[in-house]
């Protein structure tokens, strides 16, 4: 994915996110979030889109969200203006290959229907991986490739088509596992029909 496709694609979602790809993966975000809710400290949301979970983190979290669309943040900023919600200690700008955040700075990491959207998602797996405390936590939903299936023929279909699409119909999960520092803490699918995956990793190392 590029990232200049990126840019473009998500200029074009940003109008309408909200009613379209972002309420598809509403129960994904939902159980994310509440995941986290039962941690306490700081959070970062990579890829923080239109700020539409902002409103449901536990308010005495300290939650910062990034996004590298700026049209996509001046949604997020406006709801957590208009909703006044005080948790949002910071909305930045800034690419996710290269986090402008020290080593082990937050205690829960999200990353929502995002890595498959990103250039090089090894490379922010790694610098996910970085900026989380050791024993923090990192929650992501994403859609996965499958191997086999009537969805799985969509997902190679459509996968020519990813920069138009502004993400990866066929991202595989071994690309978010294979980050060593980072294990497995629980897998589940998620509505509608499994086609989301909620994944939490624990940082196992300093």
């Amino acid at each position: 994915m590029d990232i200049k496709a990126v840019q473009s694609s998500y200029k074009r979602w940003a109008p309408v996110y909200d009613r379209t790809f972002g309420a598809i993966t509403n129960v994904g975000r939902r159980q994310a979030v509440e995941y986290i809710n039962g941690r306490s400290g700081t959070v970062l949301e990579v890829g923080v889109g239109t700020g539409l979970s902002l409103q449901h983190y536990r308010p005495d979290l300290e939650v910062t969200g990034i996004d590298f669309s700026e049209e996509m943040l001046a949604k997020a900023r406006a709801k957590v203006r208009d909703l006044d919600l005080k948790h949002v200690v910071a909305l930045r700008q800034m690419d996710a290959r290269t986090l402008d955040f020290p080593d082990g700075h937050f205690d829960a990491i999200a990353a929502m229907h995002v890595l498959s959207v990103v250039p090089e998602p090894e490379r922010v797996m790694s610098e996910i991986a970085r900026v989380c405390k050791p024993g923090g936590k990192v929650v992501i939903t994403n859609h996965f490739k499958r191997d086999h299936g009537l969805l799985s023929r969509v997902e190679q279909a459509a996968a020519p088509l990813s920069n138009l699409l502004g993400w990866h119909s066929d991202f595989e999960i071994e690309t978010v596992l294979k980050e060593p520092d980072l294990a497995v803490e629980m897998q589940t699918s998620l509505p509608p029909i499994g086609m989301m995956t909620l994944l939490v990793l624990s940082k196992t190392k300093a």
